[in-house]
């Protein structure tokens, strides 16, 4: 969850790893940190709250190496003491992930006569590596990981020793070299324009850099090799290209995700046809967004593949004693690759015999290493937190599959492009963000295919302006949720089904009956024009019901940003939340 970046080389490190912190922050913006070396002394500043509140304070690291962090609290309140580095003796570390038995080493520790002042979890680690240090940091680094249980990236650096020690469980890590020196990060993008390629670092690795490049060495510190990669990231992905917000800037992308799904699609097209041979159940599981397109694929793999489909929370699954069978097919859901959950939900089906693909936009994340086969989201990287784009690659790419394991047209899918365009282009959705902020409540309805949507509205509206909301199948509003309508409540519902859109009008004739507030998102002109005057009413371009999730997905997205604009939220870092859940 936290974004964590190191420098070592020719230029001042301060300022680097300043700026890669700024590409890093939407791992996490509870507070932030950065200690730089001078081949003598480490000097270190940190602060709660956003990487910019650094940007004073840099002129006192003076250095050319060092290492940095943004922090997403787990132990600990986010403020100054609990922000990273954290220090014991000559050795100062950042870490993201978490340490599962650190409360049992603090308690030695502290028998030991060592003094912690922090509440994090992320202490020990300093701790430890400073109790085995004999002169050398990787050994000692080596030492202390085997004391811990938990995920980590872990950098380090002590002061007399010229070089980043780095070791990596469960936890995202990525190094590179550039021509004026080598860096290491949880994520790509703080790499963007700095090195031409990336090297992946495995679990179990551990990683010394100079600035002259960088070794990798297994559990045992023997030398090893892994393969460098073509660094995906450009600098326009971590620049807001003339929007607001990167938000809006995605969700306006969301046309070429679609477009260039499909195209990366097609080269993998043949191996998961071969890969999925055989499959008489699907399996899909995913968490948060990546679980809302999970469930509008189930009706995709019903309908087009004829097979039985379940989705799966991943989090649960992976707990599960599951039933697999030979015939059973996972999909697994990430966008970044690496939640935690979604990654050991995965592993748990391989290792039960289930043939498992990862759908992911990050193709060499811990999800594609465990996976059988990866089918690709060409979404592009995303910075803000809330999901877009990716959510409209990941049903452009389940729904190919389906229609590859059904051996159907997937041609109507090649509308989709044109008519989300379409929809960002011409709707006019401010009417019913106005109502949704001056509610005290707001429901999203849809039967099908769309409740997944409407499940989806509802987290991202949560999400990004914090408005208490919820999503319900519209045939079960008359069993509980009726109860809750009244003036001060509004309900969305979504339609663009047409063999439902009767049923789905029932829903909001109850509600105009019970003096609800009233909004309508559909692609069918006649539902449209029989709310006219009656409900604010939002018409899409009118598509196949198949298609239909992905354009009124870019509605609801739409609505959830001007609801946080509206009530002057920054849609890309909402509270409490971060961009790729590498914990539990």
């Amino acid at each position: 969850m936290c974004g964590i970046i190191g420098y070592i080389g020719k230029k001042a490190a301060a300022p680097t790893i300043y700026g890669g912190l700024l590409r890093l922050e939407y791992r996490g913006y509870d507070s932030a940190g950065i200690a730089v070396s001078d081949g003598r002394k480490v000097r270190q500043v940190k602060l709660a709250g956003r990487v910019n509140l650094l940007e004073g304070r840099l002129s006192a690291l003076c250095g050319n190496a060092g290492i940095g962090h943004t922090r997403w609290a787990t132990h600990g309140a986010p403020d100054d003491v609990n922000a990273h580095p954290h220090r014991a003796g000559k050795i100062t570390i950042v870490h993201n992930g978490i340490i599962e038995n650190y409360a049992e080493l603090k308690r030695e520790a502290l028998a030991l006569g060592e003094t912690f002042l922090s509440e994090t979890d992320s202490e020990v680690i300093a701790c430890l590596i400073n109790r085995y240090y004999r002169g050398k940091i990787l050994p000692a680094l080596k030492e202390a990981c085997g004391r811990l249980r938990g995920s980590y990236a872990i950098l380090a650096i002590c002061e007399g020793e010229d070089g980043i020690a780095v070791a990596k469980n469960k936890s995202p890590v990525v190094i590179g070299c550039g021509a004026d020196g080598t860096y290491v990060s949880s994520d790509i993008p703080a790499l963007a324009g700095l090195c031409g390629e990336v090297c992946i670092a495995e679990d179990g690795d551990y990683a010394f850099l100079t600035a002259e490049g960088f070794e990798i060495y297994d559990g045992a510190l023997n030398r090893v090799s892994r393969p460098m990669q073509k660094n995906r990231a450009l600098p326009e992905d971590v620049d807001k290209g003339g929007y607001p917000h990167f938000m809006l800037k995605e969700i306006y992308r969301s046309p070429r995700a679609a477009e260039d799904t499909v195209r990366a699609f097609g080269g993998v097209k043949q191996k998961f046809c071969k890969y999925a041979e055989g499959t008489g159940r699907v399996i899909l599981a995913g968490c948060g967004t990546a679980y809302n397109s999970c469930l509008a694929a189930r009706r995709y793999f019903e309908s087009f593949a004829r097979v039985p489909c379940e989705v799966e929370t991943a989090g649960e699954y992976r707990y599960k004693n599951p039933v697999i069978t030979p015939s059973t097919l996972v999909i697994a859901v990430s966008q970044s690759g690496e939640t935690a959950d979604t990654v050991e939900a995965a592993a748990l089906a391989r290792g039960r015999g289930a043939k498992v693909i990862a759908v992911t936009n990050a193709p060499f994340s811990a999800l594609t290493r465990i996976a059988g086969l990866t089918v690709p989201v060409a979404a592009g990287f995303e910075v803000c937190v809330a999901a877009t784009k990716s959510y409209t690659g990941q049903l452009a790419a389940l729904y190919l599959m389906a229609k590859a394991l059904g051996g159907g047209d997937p041609s109507p899918l090649e509308e989709a492009p044109s008519k989300i365009k379409a929809a960002l282009d011409d709707m006019d959705i401010c009417a019913v963000a106005d109502m949704c902020v001056h509610s005290r409540g707001v429901y999203f309805l849809g039967r099908d295919l769309d409740y997944a949507t409407a499940l989806e509205a509802s987290l991202k509206l949560k999400e990004v302006s914090y408005i208490q909301c919820e999503g319900y199948a519209a045939g079960e509003l008359k069993h509980g949720a009726l109860a809750l309508i009244d003036g001060e409540k509004t309900a969305v519902t979504i339609i663009s089904d047409p063999a439902l859109a009767g049923k789905c009008e029932n829903a909001v004739e109850q509600v105009i009956s019970r003096g609800g507030k009233v909004a309508v998102i559909t692609t069918l002109a006649q539902v449209a024009s029989a709310f006219g005057g009656r409900a604010e009413v939002v018409l899409l371009p009118q598509c196949d019901k198949y298609v239909a999730p992905l354009v009124t997905a870019a509605a609801v997205q739409v609505l959830a940003y001007r609801c946080a604009v509206l009530l002057g939220r920054n849609p890309d870092m909402p509270r409490n939340l971060a961009k790729s859940v590498t914990v539990e």
